[in-house]
């Protein structure tokens, strides 16, 4: 009964963040979602806990394809498009891991989005700030 009531609370936790979150912080939010969900489908893994797998798996998969819509291919150029290649790389080692339940590939997207989410959360804030704002200019 209280794990039920934690979730509901990180749950409106999350909705309240994500009200009065920039593009910036809603971007690094999601990239720390897929991390966590990648992560509870590795424990199903090794736990033999298909369903729970196929739910945290799927989870992680759909934030990531957010990810990969969030991308702006106007302005971004070659960086865009790499992002957008790595995240469908890390969507088909998803299914991988999913198919053949096995954590090696959950570890290699788990080490790749790290380096993502290192250097998107290393990029000064104003130059974020920026560049939103010169996007929602072109808009």
């Amino acid at each position: 009964m209280a794990n039920s009531y934690t979730r509901a609370y990180q749950k409106d936790s999350v909705k309240s963040q994500l009200a009065v979150a920039d593009s910036y912080t809603i971007i690094t939010m999601l990239m720390q979602g897929a991390l966590e969900r990648i992560a509870r489908g590795k424990g199903c893994i090794e736990r033999n806990d298909l369903a729970g797998k196929a739910e945290h798996l799927s989870k992680a998969s759909t934030i990531i394809l957010a990810l990969m819509e969030s991308l702006d291919h106007s302005v971004g150029g070659e960086v865009t498009q790499n992002l957008s290649s790595l995240y469908e790389y890390m969507n088909s080692r998803i299914t991988d891991a999913s198919i053949e339940k096995s954590v090696e590939p959950l570890i290699e997207v788990m080490s790749l989005l790290n380096e993502i989410k290192g250097a998107w959360e290393s990029i000064p804030r104003e130059d974020v700030d920026k560049a939103m704002t010169l996007q929602l200019e072109r808009g």
